[in-house]
């Protein structure tokens, strides 16, 4: 009874919101009327934004939706341009632009309104219910140190070793890592082709090993501990459970926190998918398997017959064909694993173009709005995802839009500046307010700007390129645990932006001397300074994604991760002082120096402590002054 009333409740609430909808968005308003009604908008979006309350948060999605959609609606019936060839196909394709960003606008407020903060379900006591679980390495051509450090920490997850199996999958075929593998105690697989990437390597090595579940880590994942404990129990209390995924932690900056003064204090690209997204993907169903620190069953793997072949990302593909299966998923959204992220800018960009192109290649060849199997949360959820990488176009056009009219006086909107400030001024600040209350802890809106700036030019060509053809292309592996010797600019990255930029600062350079000094009768001067303001603000979007393309020399062969907690320097003649660390890496350390440490005396040893167990590593002496001592570890006995 009560969940009738509560579906009754529902949907007289949409009956109403969509009579409200239509009638405010198709209303006329005067040009007066227009900005009374975008400020009253704008007045309750900033008196609601002051609680954290979920149903408010959900009326202000729901009233930003009404004033960007009344600005879209508007766009289409009466600023469209059809008198000439050139402007009636750049007013349209800006239109579709604008029609595109409010598309994906919708589904991510759909997506990331109701995020699901899942907990852990713990462990029976008895052992013997645990299942068993195999954990896959897959590798292809990374170095011996970075997937060492990642095999290592797999075989110390606390899980019984009767029930679990580590297998290194080497794809590179090399002697070497089979004799570290041997070595280690871990298993070793490879095989005679490299079919299918990634996703053949997987699978070849599911019909090798017997495990009940199989965990996943990419090559430079170092896993904690706990991550079996804290995923394992799921699947025991949800036998329909096919895939837990947890988030990508990386402990290295990418090239935008590295390159940028200000990268390391905003928040990267990951924590908006893998803090808001993902979770509210768990609350429709709909998590996204995304290739390592996740946990799938083997039984379900078995009905899609392994991981998903046919495109270049297998784990979100996978993921979908196991919901079509009608096994649900979960996403557990605390990092126990950590990698490294992408050191360059042009790996980086390689990295997404392969991102782009398999989602591309998803929503051409099993489109989630078709097809069996999913709920409509989930295809919109997947839709999401897929239209999301579509932004490379509809990016293009927002930034070279005002050269249409400063570069070749061309009117691409019917309407005057006054007018589309007062449409688009409401609709603005709806979509950023809004977004930065759902999300804004993730993502700030200005950097999000500057990411996709950088990308657009790169994603561009494999996007379209795959939506006409979507069997091109192939995997391009990620190079991890590369070191940039010396600083330097890369040009051959940002061409493309500088030619775009100096297009815009040529439109913003000649609008402002027909502004000021060369105006004709018949020229409108306000929508001349209309573009050019339109074009000052792409073209320092663009002198940001520049900056990203200054790379920076890398020093240190290992990352430093900041650490603070107890150890103990350990001098000749065993000698003790109590310090603390400051940072810690895979090859030396930094402590503070204690006050009364003799200056003469070789340092033999540092010792810290883990889970109450005391431990000595030998060290050698790089640095010291009056507040820090620097050291780096000796051979600890390599494997």
């Amino acid at each position: 009874m009560k969940g009738a009333f509560y579906k009754l409740w529902v949907g007289f609430f949409v009956l109403l919101y969509s009579v409200v909808f239509i009638i405010v968005i198709a209303t006329p308003m005067s040009l007066a009327n227009q900005w009374v009604f975008g400020g009253v908008t704008v007045l309750l979006l900033i008196c609601m934004g002051q609680t954290t309350s979920r149903r408010v948060r959900l009326a202000m999605v729901l009233l930003t939706a009404i004033t960007s959609t009344r600005y879209m609606y508007w766009r289409v019936t009466e600023t469209l341009v059809t008198e000439g060839i050139a402007e009636t196909i750049f007013s349209t394709g800006l239109l579709a632009a604008e029609c595109y960003a409010w598309l994906v606008l919708i589904i991510s407020f759909f997506q990331v309104v109701r995020p699901f903060e899942r907990k852990i379900v713990p462990l029976p006591d008895d052992t013997s219910l645990w299942p068993t679980v195999d954990v896959y390495i897959p590798t292809y051509n990374e170095s011996m140190e970075v997937v060492r450090d990642t095999v290592l920490a797999a075989q110390n997850l606390d899980y019984p070793s009767d029930k679990l199996n580590v297998y290194l999958l080497d794809d590179g075929k090399r002697a070497e890592f089979g004799a570290f593998a041997s070595r280690a105690g871990v298993g070793y697989i490879t095989r005679d082709d490299n079919k299918h990437a990634k996703a053949g390597n997987l699978n070849n090595a599911l019909k090798k090993t017997k495990g009940e579940l199989i965990c996943i880590f990419d090559c430079d994942h170092v896993t904690t501990r706990v991550f079996l404990q804290a995923t394992v129990g799921a699947f025991l209390d949800d036998k329909d459970l096919a895939l837990i995924q947890t988030p990508h932690h990386f402990y290295s900056p990418d090239p935008f926190e590295r390159n940028l003064v200000s990268g390391r204090d905003v928040p990267h690209e990951g924590n908006l998918f893998y803090g808001a997204v993902q979770k509210g993907n768990d609350y429709w169903n709909a998590t996204f398997f995304c290739g390592s620190c996740a946990v799938i069953r083997r039984t379900a793997l078995e009905q899609t017959e392994g991981f998903a072949v046919e495109t270049v990302t297998e784990d979100a593909h996978t993921a979908l064909k196991l919901q079509r299966k009608g096994w649900s998923t979960a996403y557990l959204g605390i990092p126990m694993a950590a990698g490294l992220a992408t050191e360059r800018l042009s790996l980086h960009i390689v990295q997404r173009a392969r991102w782009a192109r398999g989602m591309t290649q998803i929503m051409r060849m099993d489109n989630p709005l078709l097809g069996s199997g999913l709920t409509f949360a989930q295809r919109l959820c997947y839709l999401n995802a897929m239209l999301h990488f579509q932004f490379p176009l509809a990016r293009f056009v927002f930034l070279t839009a005002p050269l249409a009219y400063l570069l070749f006086g061309l009117d691409i909107i019917e309407a005057s500046p006054q007018a589309v400030a007062a449409y688009v001024a409401p609709h603005l600040f709806g979509v950023v307010y809004t977004n930065a209350k759902l999300v804004g802890r993730y993502r700030y809106t200005f950097w999000n700007e500057i990411y996709e700036t950088v990308l657009t030019f790169h994603l561009l060509k494999p996007t379209l390129v795959t939506l006409f053809d979507p069997k091109r292309g192939k995997f391009d592996v990620t190079d991890k645990g590369g070191k940039l010797d010396h600083s330097f600019f890369d040009f051959n990255v940002l061409k493309p932006h500088l030619f775009v930029l100096a297009l815009l600062l040529a439109g913003v350079i000649w609008g402002t001397i027909r502004l000021f000094w060369f105006n004709t009768d018949d020229e409108q001067l306000s929508v001349l300074l209309f573009n050019v303001i339109w074009a000052s603000f792409s073209a320092l979007f663009l002198l940001a994604a520049v900056a990203v393309g200054s790379e920076q020399k890398q020093v240190r062969e290992y990352v430093r991760i900041d650490l603070k907690r107890p150890a103990v320097i350990h001098l000749e003649g065993e000698y003790t002082f109590s310090t603390s660390t400051q940072n810690l890496s895979m090859g030396g350390i930094q402590v503070e120096t204690p006050t009364d440490l003799p200056a003469d005396l070789n340092i033999d040893y540092i010792e810290m402590s883990f889970d109450n167990r005391p431990m000595l590593f030998p060290v050698d002496l790089i640095m010291r002054d009056k507040k820090y001592i620097r050291l780096q570890f000796r051979d600890l006995g390599k494997l």
